[in-house]
């Protein structure tokens, strides 16, 4: 906690908190000598009480890495896909992304970002005098609420024809009948062709939980989703899995593991199902 905190205050107070506690994370990669991304806005919006929650969390330090690859790989999956014909960019559970200000992308593009009203009017006031490179709108929706996300994904539907959906963040605080809910939502619309989402192994939940888990379950934000069929998780659900980018082997690649991770990260991978092991990874997924 720092000094001007009352001691009796949560550290994560709410969802909304971990948005700001992430954006610490790509601040920090941004103030790098060689960053992999830049996110000139991040500082900003995570503000005071972001670096608060980031420096007392028990990971300080050695648990950066898997946030700064989680942002890098939806980046480049996000431009591979634009760059083979998607249209539109349905960001869910937005958060506090500045994707549509930081990355180069044409204004044809038409990106949506839904989250709590909170969040985004806090967004939307620490970005006002900022221009974002695409077409973007805001929508502020409950997702929880079943019928009014269907209502919304109606509409999103008409207006492309090929369209990525975006969970950055959001599923493993979703339980696994929640997570497959929202994939056979999301399979209505025909033009919702493509989805890029990140969780893990029921291993890393476990290790995770055992961390975090009292400041997470203090802020009714607990962990919840980490499939042990993998990706596989959603093959039912209407998503087949056509790319999987671990976030150990993405973090060897570019020299961000802690020393005892890197003989970890020689170790083959499974992409299928997950056990006792730590593994997380971002999804991309094609309608069944």
């Amino acid at each position: 906690m720092s000094a001007t905190s009352p001691a009796n205050e949560k550290l994560i107070r709410n969802i909304s908190d971990t948005a700001r506690w992430v954006a610490v994370y790509r601040a920090r990669e941004t103030e790098r000598k060689h960053p992999l991304f830049r996110d000139p806005f991040a500082r900003r919006l995570a503000g005071d009480r972001g670096e608060q929650i980031a420096r007392a969390m028990p990971m300080q330090g050695k648990g950066e890495w898997p946030f700064v690859m989680r942002t890098f790989l939806f980046d480049e999956v996000i431009t591979n896909q634009l760059q083979q014909g998607v249209e539109t960019v349905i960001n869910l559970a937005a958060g506090l992304d500045t994707r549509p200000y930081r990355m180069p992308l044409q204004h044809t593009v038409k990106w949506y970002e839904i989250d709590l009203p909170e969040i985004l009017d806090f967004k939307e006031e620490i970005l006002k005098n900022e221009t974002p490179r695409c077409s973007l709108e805001r929508i502020r929706l409950d997702l929880s609420d079943v019928a009014a996300r269907r209502a919304v994904f109606e509409e999103l539907g008409r207006k492309s024809k090929v369209t990525l959906i975006l969970t950055e963040g959001l599923l493993a605080y979703l339980d696994p009948e929640q997570v497959g809910l929202l994939g056979r939502d999301l399979t209505v619309p025909p033009s919702f062709q493509r989805w890029v989402n990140d969780f893990g192994s029921p291993g890393l939940m476990r290790m995770l939980q055992k961390r975090m888990g009292p400041h997470l379950d203090a802020a009714n934000a607990p962990f919840k989703f980490a499939p042990a069929e993998g990706p596989d998780f959603f093959r039912p659900h209407g998503w087949k899995p056509v790319d999987v980018h671990s976030l150990l082997k993405a973090a060897a690649r570019f020299n961000r593991l802690p020393l005892f991770l890197r003989l970890m990260a020689f170790l083959p991978e499974s992409k299928g199902k997950q056990g006792s092991a730590p593994w997380s990874a971002v999804c991309l997924f094609d309608r069944v």
